[in-house]
């Protein structure tokens, strides 16, 4: 049985794919700071994007997505605002906050999820 962690880099892993084959262009991945940390950062588009990744075996505890409560995106949205700040300051591209759903083998991408 996988641990948590490598179960975590295999769902970011099949999300990025996945998003990359949406046409998103992948720019970082787990993306750390003080105030948090984000999965993966792309661009669709103008957009920057910050993206959450959630998996679960089974909706039998909920849908992957119900775990992004309103406190996990406050440090989102923090943690974005300071990316955004310190590496693109003149960039006043708009973002947007996706989360990647992984249920099982169904994938399903919220697209301003918040």
């Amino acid at each position: 049985m996988m641990d948590r962690k490598k179960k975590g880099m295999a769902a970011e892993n099949v999300a990025c794919r996945f998003l990359e084959l949406q046409g998103y262009e992948i720019i970082e991945r787990n993306f750390a700071a003080k105030t948090g940390e984000i999965d993966i950062i792309a661009k669709d588009g103008d957009f920057f994007v910050f993206v959450e990744v959630k998996y679960r075996r089974d909706a039998s505890f909920g849908y992957p997505s119900e775990a992004v409560d309103r406190k996990k995106q406050q440090k989102i949205r923090k943690t974005a605002a300071w990316y955004l700040k310190v590496h693109h300051p003149s960039d006043f591209a708009p973002a947007r906050f996706d989360v990647v759903e992984i249920l099982g083998k169904k994938i399903r991408v919220i697209k301003n999820a918040f």
